[in-house]
């Protein structure tokens, strides 16, 4: 039997003490942007997405980033990852998800954590471009779809994916929901709710009559907004039932391919009995 999961040997600077500073202080050091090139895949439904990629040597690996929460290839963390990617050598893309590349989709629906049917898409497509090894991570709900993709394909990822990682995934979304909805913590939903209001706002402008606007104005928490736009944009019947269908805690035991979880035990967006034992993981996570 697997031991619990254990703590890495990390301590953080006395000069960044706590959850909070060590999470906010990265997206006030986020660093120059990668020398992007990018390119635009139109979707099997009509629709499309941007990726933004960063050129390696013609017989090297491919790192493909899923980012979180209204992130895109200029966040902090794709920044960083993409000029570790180059300094290897190798092919390094950023998956800007649907309306996240500074330009609307096309369609109504957006994005969210559990779209792990746009992870297979995008991964079996990069795939068939040769690569000798294809990497995946995934960052926060990034994390979450991949993890969840990996789970739903088994033993059948190893064929498309090398490896995998997620960072900071919200593995059990309706805890981390529940986390982020009181005391200092809700300073990070507001964060969030200050783009996601405005594009549900557009959203309503180009296509009339698919979001509830008086609830979404007045969504004071990620569960609010999830229940009136997020769950009812992409099929799910409210909050409860996107959270429920989506999280990728209780899936992990079918993943197969190899896997990295890495997360802070003091991180304000999922507290650590949300988190997995380590002998409840397969062999390969």
């Amino acid at each position: 039997m697997k031991p619990p999961l254990a703590a890495p040997h990390y301590r953080a600077p006395a000069w960044l003490p706590g959850g909070h500073a060590q999470t906010v202080w990265p997206l006030l050091i986020k660093g120059p942007l990668p020398p992007y090139r990018r390119e635009r895949w139109d979707t099997p439904d009509e629709d499309f997405i941007d990726l933004d990629w960063i050129a390696g040597a013609a017989d090297a690996p491919c790192v493909v980033l899923f980012h979180g929460l209204e992130g895109s290839s200029r966040s902090h963390y794709a920044r960083r990852l993409m000029h570790a990617v180059a300094r290897r050598g190798w092919h390094g893309v950023v998956v800007n998800f649907r309306g996240c590349s500074g330009e609307p989709n096309r369609l109504p629906r957006a994005y969210h954590s559990g779209d792990s049917a746009e992870i297979d898409w995008i991964l079996r497509r990069l795939q068939a471009r040769g690569y000798p090894a294809l990497f995946a991570a995934g960052v926060s709900l990034g994390g979450n779809a991949l993890l969840k993709w990996l789970a739903e394909q088994g033993s059948q990822a190893s064929g498309i994916v090398s490896a995998a990682a997620a960072v900071s995934a919200p593995l059990d979304l309706a805890a981390a929901n529940t986390a982020l909805s009181s005391g200092f913590n809700r300073i990070y939903a507001r964060h969030f709710l200050r783009t996601l209001i405005p594009a549900a706002m557009a959203k309503e402008r180009r296509f009339p009559g698919r979001i509830d606007m008086r609830r979404a104005r007045a969504a004071g928490s990620l569960r609010d907004f999830d229940d009136a736009v997020t769950a009812p944009l992409h099929g799910f019947l409210g909050a409860d039932d996107y959270y429920a269908k989506s999280s990728a805690g209780p899936l992990l035991g079918a993943v197969r391919a190899p896997t990295l979880l890495l997360h802070a035990a003091n991180d304000p967006f999922l507290p650590p009995s949300a988190l997995p034992r380590r002998e409840r993981l397969p062999a390969a996570v």
